[in-house]
């Protein structure tokens, strides 16, 4: 019989996977207009530098083969959003998005990369690495909230003529889809280091 926390990292990584492929609308979407609209950049940067240090912890902890494995098909999943976002982007959101890409994605990665792996051993850099990305995993499910709320706050501080915040025409649903992914990866997180 096989081990009951495989079973549940299994069904943790189709979880995740899910999460991973949730934007694939929103890419058709962006593809089809042939441009980014008022869409957002970070959450895509954000989460290929969670699932880079997903795959690097995965790696580096010693069993944890499903970790790497899920992470890095999202690293690649990721990548190909970043990428659809710089193509489709107007010249100015594309330069931003470019030095997010720079400076999280290829940057604060190979630092962590770098410093982690000639500077620490054994347990010591298990431990770091995996602090390291339990912080940039609150991280990536923050940014799509912080996004979402950039983009209401201004919506409605445009839609209304004289230039106040109407509450009544803020979503709070928008995020319960986002709060449900963000559980069952936390869950998936739990038992695959159980």
């Amino acid at each position: 019989m096989a081990n009951p926390s495989f079973i549940v990292g299994i069904i943790g990584n189709m979880a995740s996977l899910l999460v991973y492929l949730a934007p694939i609308k929103t890419f058709s979407h962006i593809v089809k207009h042939r441009s980014t609209e008022e869409f957002e950049s970070l959450p895509y940067v954000s989460t290929l530098l969670s699932s880079s240090v997903g795959i690097y912890y995965g790696v580096t902890k010693p069993g944890m083969y499903l970790l790497a494995t899920i992470n890095g098909l999202g690293a690649l999943i990721q990548l190909v959003y970043v990428v659809l976002f710089l193509i489709y982007a107007p010249p100015k959101i594309r330069a931003k998005t470019a030095i997010l890409v720079g400076v999280l994605d290829v940057g604060f990665l190979a630092a962590v990369f770098l410093v982690t792996q000639y500077t620490m051993h054994g347990d010591l850099r298990i431990g770091v690495v995996g602090f390291i990305r339990a912080g940039i995993t609150i991280a990536m499910y923050a940014s799509p909230l912080v996004a979402m709320l950039r983009s209401s706050l201004l919506s409605n501080f445009t839609h209304t003529h004289n230039g106040t915040f109407d509450s009544e025409k803020a979503s709070p649903y928008e995020i319960e889809g986002i709060g449900l992914c963000s559980y069952l990866k936390g869950l998936n997180s739990f038992f695959m280091h159980a």
